[in-house]
């Protein structure tokens, strides 16, 4: 939004919204049953197409879904209660959408591609060759990405190497002098947690394989 005066937002935008809304609530429909559908693909280029036709509208209902604090008290300040209570209203209505905006607006402002927001996964067995086989599709915004059938240590490799990419990032970043924002520090520490407790139980499993025969010995 380059072209909008930062001291004019959010009112600018929010306007340009008001001025539409019957029309972009009948999109939000049609968006709405698209994610019901489950028809993602589709979603997300009906999201981007908004974006790049309508940036103001774009904007204005993806703050909304993601049901800002700051956002609606900035649009009761400038406007009125009456324009933050019909925006409030576009969480309530849609909260299904609210992903799927929120990975397109990741995309448009901070140079992203296709962030992931969550992994699927199922495991099974495979007899022939004696392991257990991970199913796993990563997605964004609820579009899978990709799908691959692997084994645990294949599982493994690919996580160690997000790891190492990870820390080479931070260590760009530290010899750079380069700050790594709060928000994105504790997500790290967050994770960091999550994948200490995830490592723990790996080790525990490992070990008890250790001490268990194997058939035919």
């Amino acid at each position: 939004m380059e072209d909008v005066d930062r001291e004019a937002m959010p009112r600018a935008i929010v306007e340009e919204f008001l001025a539409r809304e019957r029309g972009t609530r009948a999109l939000l429909d049609d968006l709405e049953k698209l994610a019901i559908e489950g028809r993602t693909e589709e979603l997300h280029d009906r999201i981007e197409n908004l974006a790049e036709n309508d940036e103001a509208v774009f904007y204005t209902v993806a703050f909304s879904l993601a049901d800002s604090v700051q956002f609606f008290g900035d649009v009761e300040a400038q406007l009125d209660v009456t324009a933050a209570d019909r925006l409030r209203d576009l969480a309530e209505t849609y909260p299904t959408l609210a992903e799927p905006f929120a990975v397109v607006r990741t995309e448009l402002s901070e140079d992203r591609k296709n962030p992931v927001t969550n992994v699927s996964y199922s495991v099974a067995y495979h007899r022939g060759i004696e392991s257990p086989i991970v199913t796993y599709r990563p997605l964004s915004g609820g579009r899978e990405l990709y799908e691959s059938r692997a084994t645990p240590s294949e599982v493994l490799g690919t996580a160690a190497d997000l790891v190492a990419a990870t820390t080479d990032a931070l260590d760009v970043a530290l010899e750079s002098d380069h700050s790594v924002n709060t928000e994105e520090l504790s997500e790290l520490i967050d994770r960091r947690e999550r994948l200490e407790t995830e490592l723990s139980r790996l080790r525990d499993d490992l070990d008890e394989l250790r001490r268990t025969p194997i058939d035919g010995e």
